[in-house]
């Protein structure tokens, strides 16, 4: 009926923070500066200590840093991550002006994805046909009945 609404639950469901498979691991932050054609990122330890590393690109430096923490920390995988943001203030706060922005995207869909499961149930639950319910709902009254077939709600 209208593609452009039904597309929302092709995205999967956002996991709850709770669930997350590593939600017991150690953030290690570090800051990176270019200079000339060079990255070179900065780390802080736990135990204080400073490393550093360096690479070409953006990608090639926070992957070179992230291995020299987990190099010196020995850690199991999957305990320990690298945030890297640039040391300058003003394209930190723009990085994370994106981030929010997409966190506040994904909360609004899920939003959505929910607020229309319990519409759709409720609906079908008090009568409605599958037709009925997707055309009030702007949606397909196959997409009605895959959500209201669905243990979820």
């Amino acid at each position: 009926m209208h593609p452009h609404l039904e597309a929302i639950f092709d995205q999967p469901d956002l996991i709850p923070p709770g669930d997350w498979p590593h939600d017991e691991a150690t953030i290690i932050s570090a800051t990176a500066t270019r200079t000339g054609k060079q990255w070179t990122a900065v780390a802080k330890l736990p135990d204080g200590r400073p490393v550093k590393a360096q690479g070409a690109t953006w990608v090639e430096v926070k992957k070179n840093v992230a291995q020299l923490v987990f190099d010196c920390l020995r850690v199991e995988p999957g305990t320990l991550g690298v945030h890297l943001a640039p040391a300058d203030s003003e394209a930190a706060a723009a990085l994370n002006a994106v981030v929010s922005a997409r966190i506040a995207r994904a909360n609004a869909e899920q939003a959505e994805r929910d607020a229309v499961r319990h519409a759709a149930h409720l609906l079908i639950s008090q009568g409605w046909t599958t037709r009925d319910a997707g055309s009030a709902l702007r949606l397909s009254h196959q997409r009605i009945s895959q959500i209201t077939s669905s243990a979820t709600e």
